[in-house]
């Protein structure tokens, strides 16, 4: 008790409103105006107002919008859903879209890696669309889509996509090809001259030799071609020249041969073509990678039948792997040296 009154300041004491408000019945507040002093909120103009982004909402409902349209137009048209052999055959999508921050300013937002590839996922699906349109000679809805993609694509799109493009390998006169081939820190220019078969001789003519059996040794004549052979058949006059020199003497190794010959096997055409070739750089296996990579580059201006085997191969691009560089304090790339207590 003590205690309580210690903690209580003197001279305060707690009041309590026992009197309530007057009653003042309803009937006589009619004369009052309540709908002054109640503000009407505006009604929001889009459904996307509450939302933190709401012109990038609205930009983004109008291009689901314009896809969805769209589908339907050639859903109605028989030609969605595509087979899967009808969607690989058509041409591969090369779009150059403006980059995330030229997109936030035509949107008025600040976009994420997130938004900016949402959009970017539509953009990509209605250029589909365009295609599909374009090859069904679908004019209104082609142009329709286009007239919207075109408000996307960036203002330098046609020198940006010209720029990753190779120049196309141009045969002389003779009908000869010069193509550049690079591996690591080698290259090899290669010169690919067709093999003029010699006239049939009328003694020889009547005599059919099986293709398995040309192959074959075709294939013997490039890997070594001092070999000699007993039988009567033709000796392929095709030959490979590396540095002046025959393909088996200048690389000893049978794998760095067989990585050259590749292209030349994968394409089926053994014996088909005289190859030269000057080298420079980097050791025996980047040499004949290089070479490689330039005989599968002539063949496909040669041949171009062959070039859809040779890209599905990998051989017409330059392999981008190179040696990785020595680290300062390491005894190789990533060797360390044994680790000794004094």
């Amino acid at each position: 008790m003590l205690t309580n009154v210690l903690r209580r300041p003197q001279g305060l004491s707690k009041f309590y409103a026992t009197q309530a408000r007057p009653f003042v019945p309803p009937a006589s507040l009619n004369h009052f105006d309540f709908r002054q002093r109640q503000r009407e909120k505006p009604r929001p103009t889009t459904p996307t107002f509450y939302t933190a982004r709401p012109e990038f909402y609205d930009q983004l409902s109008s291009l689901e919008s314009a896809l969805q349209h769209a589908k339907t137009a050639l859903t109605t048209c028989h030609l969605l859903p595509l087979p899967k052999f009808a969607r690989e055959a058509l041409p591969p999508r090369v779009n150059a879209w403006v980059d995330k921050r030229e997109l936030g300013l035509k949107l008025r937002s600040t976009l994420t890696t997130s938004r900016y590839r949402r959009v970017v996922l539509v953009l990509n699906e209605l250029e589909t669309y365009r295609s599909i349109s374009e090859k069904a000679g679908i004019i209104e809805l082609q142009e329709g889509i286009r007239a919207i993609t075109e408000l996307f694509e960036r203002a330098d799109a046609a020198t940006m996509l010209a720029r990753g493009k190779a120049k196309p390998v141009k045969l002389d006169e003779y009908g000869r090809s010069y193509t550049l081939g690079k591996r690591k820190t080698s290259s090899a220019r290669v010169w690919i001259v067709p093999v003029q078969q010699p006239p049939a001789d009328k003694s020889t003519a009547s005599l059919s030799i099986p293709a398995a059996t040309e192959t074959d040794s075709a294939l013997t004549a490039l890997l070594n071609p001092n070999s000699s052979s007993k039988s009567n058949e033709p000796v392929s006059v095709a030959q490979i020249l590396v540095n002046n020199t025959p393909l088996s003497t200048y690389f000893p190794i049978p794998a760095d041969r067989a990585r050259v010959i590749h292209p030349i096997k994968l394409a089926g055409l053994l014996g088909a073509y005289n190859i030269f070739a000057i080298v420079r750089g980097g050791g025996t296996s980047g040499q004949s990678g290089a070479l490689a990579h330039g005989i599968a580059k002539g063949i496909a201006a040669h041949d171009p039948a062959a070039a859809t085997i040779l890209k599905k191969a990998k051989l017409l691009r330059r392999d981008p792997r190179m040696v990785e560089r020595k680290k300062p304090g390491l005894a190789k790339a990533r060797k360390r040296y044994a680790w000794v207590k004094r």
